[in-house]
């Protein structure tokens, strides 16, 4: 539980760390240099400086561990029988390059095939969204809990596109959505979204696929704070491969499962 505790505190400490490096970078976007790594796909000195802050704390404080980060995804060598801290240094690229406050920073720890830390944090508000495992979830340290929601109806859906799948992937069940009288909702950020749903401010979130620096943290997020996830991590190439994300507060998950799968 103490090594638990620790790494937790430590996500923490270098989520804000991170945040703080990456809102320098924002409040100066005129000086970043953009380049696309694919169609909306766009990174920056900001997220590749941003992750390499990060991989050095980890490093530093915990040499024994595995680092696997969206902006080195490419060169990744897996190291045996340790646990890995997956990182997205800046989730939501795009809002961030124009200037829109919708992104943040995702790190999360991965032992056992298992999501032991998850911690979203938001410096443009100062959230710090954190959970280990089997203790629960907190926003800015106190207990936080996915909505009481019965229905889609009832409140938003956030929705995530992909390039890499069809477009149906996602148009089809955005269209039953509605049919059912939900209403959709998409920021640019898929962690902070998963984030919102933790909290209650969302019902529930859907991407019909997602790389596991997106969603990680999140999904362990909204478990701990009460909701359900689609397992993500059922692959066994799960690091590289992403899945479909369907997470959502308890009583709206099965709706929404329904939803996404159709007929």
């Amino acid at each position: 539980m103490d090594k638990i505790n620790s790494r937790l505190t430590f996500a923490c400490d270098t989520a804000r760390a991170a945040g703080a490096l990456a809102l320098g970078y924002f409040s100066d976007l005129s000086s970043l240099t953009i380049v696309s790594k694919g169609v909306q796909d766009m990174a920056s000195e900001a997220d590749v400086n941003t992750e390499n802050l990060i991989r050095a704390a980890i490093e530093k404080q915990f040499p024994e561990d595995d680092f696997f980060g969206e902006e080195s995804s490419d060169t990744y060598q897996a190291k045996e029988g340790c646990g890995v801290w997956v990182v997205d240094p800046i989730d939501g690229t795009q809002p961030f390059i124009n200037g829109i406050r919708s992104w943040c920073i995702s790190i999360s720890f991965i032992q056992n095939d298992e999501i032991i830390i998850g911690v979203i944090y938001d410096p443009c508000t100062d959230e710090m969204f954190a959970a280990a495992k089997g203790q629960g979830a907190t926003l800015n340290g106190s207990k936080m809990q996915t909505s009481q929601a019965s229905s889609v109806a009832e409140g938003l859906i956030s929705i995530g596109y992909s390039n890499r799948v069809t477009h149906d992937a996602t148009l089809n069940p955005l269209q039953r959505l509605m049919q059912q009288q939900g209403m959709f909702h998409r920021s640019g950020s898929g962690a902070l979204s998963l984030a919102y749903v933790a909290a209650g401010r969302l019902l529930g979130y859907f991407e019909p696929h997602m790389n596991i620096w997106d969603c990680a943290a999140g999904i362990l997020l909204i478990e701990e704070a009460g909701g359900k996830a689609f397992n993500t991590l059922r692959n066994e190439n799960y690091l590289i491969d992403g899945d479909v994300v369907i997470a959502a507060a308890s009583g709206v998950y099965a709706q929404l499962l329904d939803i996404v799968e159709g007929d």
